[in-house]
């Protein structure tokens, strides 16, 4: 408990550290965001300063080996989440140098996260955590096999790209990604308690205490960058940090077999893809919108609920989730 507390609070500080080390540097850079001409209610935060999320990487990369001995699958995890994060640095950097909301192409991005994807989703298979799934609300597994590799691939793009649609108001990925990650880790070491109980002593239980200090350093970092970035934000945190934390969020959960728990106890972030799947699917089928906007938080800000209290609603509701969950774990 002490090292996951030293863990959250140092990397908090550094993130507090760096925070206007790196607006000063972008802000050299012209390193802003260019908003859609069509987003009427966001108008007045174009030219902010974007990529804020790198303070995720350099804290969490710069923590991770004073907290834990090298192990290939806490590290493969941050490695994942830092190349996530770096694609998305490469979408950001084109926004900023041609001045406008467009980075890479779709078909780009896509390719680049699949491979991604690819490769751990096989380093998963072949290591010893295998096919194995937990059962939601139970510490019971089962083995897929092969099958691993495909529901993988399909969680790491959807939880990169839910993420990365959720960032759409001041502070409202940060703050939702930041309940998750306390909630997840919560939840893992119940079920590390039970089975160290039960008599189990392999690689979960060494697993989910790395993963739990991993989960303490990105949600140290991240609350420090809040502080930069709730309502009125001076800085975003910009694909490059949508996507890493949307890639730790779902690298974290395989390493531990809890692919299951992330849309349940990541309701929000579901929330958030759903709504722009369905306004799309609809408006292709019928020429009808089914939201004023998607995602779904910018339907409740265009109904005239405020930024704030739109960021606080996605907070309540995942607390709630979380509660929920937790009690029926502790069950």
């Amino acid at each position: 408990m002490i090292k996951l507390l030293l863990a959250f609070l140092l990397s908090f500080i550094l993130s507090i550290i760096l925070m206007p080390i790196i607006k000063r540097i972008y802000r050299n850079m012209h390193a802003s965001q260019t908003i859609l001409k069509y987003v009427e209610n966001h108008k007045d935060k174009n030219g902010t300063l974007t990529m804020g999320g790198v303070v995720f990487i350099i804290s969490t990369l710069a923590l991770a080996f004073l907290f834990l001995d090298y192990d290939t699958s806490w590290f493969m995890c941050l490695l994942v989440s830092i190349f996530f994060g770096v694609l998305g640095f490469m979408d950001d950097f084109i926004k900023i140098k041609y001045k406008q909301n467009l980075g890479l192409k779709p078909y780009q991005k896509i390719i680049g996260q699949v491979g991604i994807a690819i490769i751990f989703s096989l380093y998963i298979y072949f290591s010893n955590v295998g096919g194995q799934l937990f059962i939601p609300f139970l510490t019971n597994t089962f083995d897929i096999g092969f099958f691993i590799v495909p529901l993988i691939i399909i969680l790491l793009l959807a939880t990169t790209n839910s993420v990365n649609l959720t960032d759409g108001l001041d502070g409202l990925a940060g703050t939702v990604s930041l309940i998750y990650l306390i909630s997840f880790t919560i939840i893992t070491n119940i079920i590390g308690t039970t089975l160290y109980n039960d008599g189990e002593t392999g690689a979960i239980i060494n697993n989910i205490q790395n993963i739990s200090v991993l989960s303490m350093l990105f949600v140290g970092a991240i609350l420090g960058f809040l502080m930069f970035n709730t309502f009125k934000a001076s800085i975003f945190m910009g694909d490059v940090g949508s996507l890493c934390l949307g890639g730790y969020i779902g690298t974290s959960a395989c390493l531990l077999g809890q692919e299951f728990l992330v849309p349940i106890l990541g309701v929000c972030f579901v929330i958030s893809a759903v709504s722009v799947i369905l306004q799309v699917f609809v408006y292709k089928l019928k020429k009808k919108r089914i939201f004023k906007m998607a995602p779904f938080h910018h339907h409740l800000q265009l109904s005239g609920i405020s930024e704030p209290k739109v960021v606080a609603i996605y907070s309540a509701t995942t607390i709630i989730t979380a509660v929920i969950c937790i009690i029926l774990y502790l069950l």
